[in-house]
């Protein structure tokens, strides 16, 4: 019987081992940061590069980012178009994933 019991237990402990071991999650840190300078390469969706104080630095695009001026208006889609290019100055707040710079929200100055 105890022995019964003691494979009984083993049995138990590495079915349970299994169990959690398929339940393991990874967990992924994003931060958000904001950074500036001036944009030297711009091709929407596909590059964005501002030259910052410690260089060039090349961003990502997000699924969606938000255009505003510095007063807070959002930009239209035309307004996208004809003001955003390069040599013009930005505020560029990203996500980090991994090594990636991942763009949420660029500034730009108002008119």
């Amino acid at each position: 019987m105890k022995l019964k019991s003691t494979l009984l237990g083993i049995a138990c402990a590495i079915v349970t081992s299994v169990v959690f071991a398929q339940t393991e999650t990874t967990t992924t840190t994003t931060t958000t940061t904001t950074s500036s300078g001036t944009i030297t390469e711009y091709s929407p969706g596909s590059a964005f590069v501002v030259k910052e104080t410690s260089g060039p630095v090349s961003y990502r695009y997000g699924e969606t980012i938000t255009y505003v001026t510095r007063s807070g208006k959002t930009l239209t889609d035309d307004e996208v178009r004809t003001r955003v290019k390069v040599g013009i100055p930005v505020k560029v707040q990203f996500s980090t994933e991994g090594e990636d710079r991942i763009i949420d929200r660029i500034e730009i100055d108002d008119d």
